[in-house]
């Protein structure tokens, strides 16, 4: 009797394991499109079209193809406009000769400054995940904190990027107010029928992690090049875990923020 018992709980656990990779996969699914990208990118050459506006032409395509086909929801595609225009910026300002943070050295006529249009994606995929995932596993937050001081911390995180050029980085001070902040906050999900729940941090951590990977794979493929990838690839530093992870607070913030005001208005 036990060992069918056990036998039962093993293959629940699978079967929910695989649901959930599966809707890891659907939420991944500009991401994981972007990549193919990247790939095709070195694959196909247009005559008079440059692989930055390829990128950039092929990105708004796959956005048209997933609102088309209701992967995508109206409100997804408005919050990855506004990752969007957030990473531009910050792209304008790091890529900028003073600062000199990474660069695009290939040409394109889609550009604002060295910036390529198609560059924003990279920040909206980010923000198409968390979006995506929240809909598909039906995430909730235990014990959020008030919204008001979530907001000041997305504020700060953001223009620290900037700043830290020219005055302290208080990336680390920041991520202890985060710690601070977030300790008594987890995220329920439910992948099949059990409501599972993870400490908020811990998923910071873990979605910067998987973004470190795929920054990995990106600069592989020349979507963008550190300065010291410009003669020979290299393995982006484990360092940038902590930048990610400080994005992805960003991100989550921005979105929990938004389904909080969505919910205001129809309640």
């Amino acid at each position: 009797m036990t060992i069918m018992i056990s036998s039962h709980l093993i293959k629940n656990s699978l079967y929910e394991f695989l649901i959930f990779g599966l809707k890891q996969a659907q939420s991944c699914v500009f991401a994981g499109s972007f990549f193919v990208l990247l790939f095709l990118s070195h694959k196909i050459m247009i005559p008079g079209l440059p692989r930055y506006d390829f990128l950039f032409l092929g990105a708004v395509l796959i956005q048209i193809i997933l609102v088309f086909t209701k992967i995508e929801t109206i409100d997804e595609v408005k919050t990855i406009a506004l990752f969007h225009v957030i990473g531009l910026l910050l792209e304008l300002f790091k890529t900028h000769p003073a600062i000199g943070s990474w660069s695009y050295p290939e040409f394109g006529y889609l550009k604002i400054g060295t910036v390529p249009l198609y560059s924003g994606f990279m920040y909206a995929a980010v923000g198409s995940y968390i979006a995506q995932a929240w809909r598909r596993f039906d995430v909730h937050l235990v014990h959020p904190h008030r919204y008001f001081l979530s907001g000041i911390l997305c504020v700060a995180i953001y223009l620290n990027f900037f700043t830290h050029h020219f005055w302290y980085d208080i990336r680390w001070l920041l991520m202890g107010i985060t710690i601070i902040l977030f300790s008594k906050t987890s995220v329920e999900f439910t992948p099949l029928r059990e409501i599972r729940k993870m400490p908020v941090v811990v998923s910071f951590v873990l979605i910067a992690f998987f973004i470190w990977i795929a920054e990995n794979i990106s600069t592989f493929f020349g979507a963008w090049k550190y300065p010291d990838q410009l003669v020979t690839w290299t393995t982006v530093s484990i360092h940038k875990i902590g930048s990610w992870s400080l994005l992805v607070i960003i991100s989550f913030i921005l979105i929990a923020q938004l389904k909080h005001l969505k919910g205001l208005k129809t309640t």
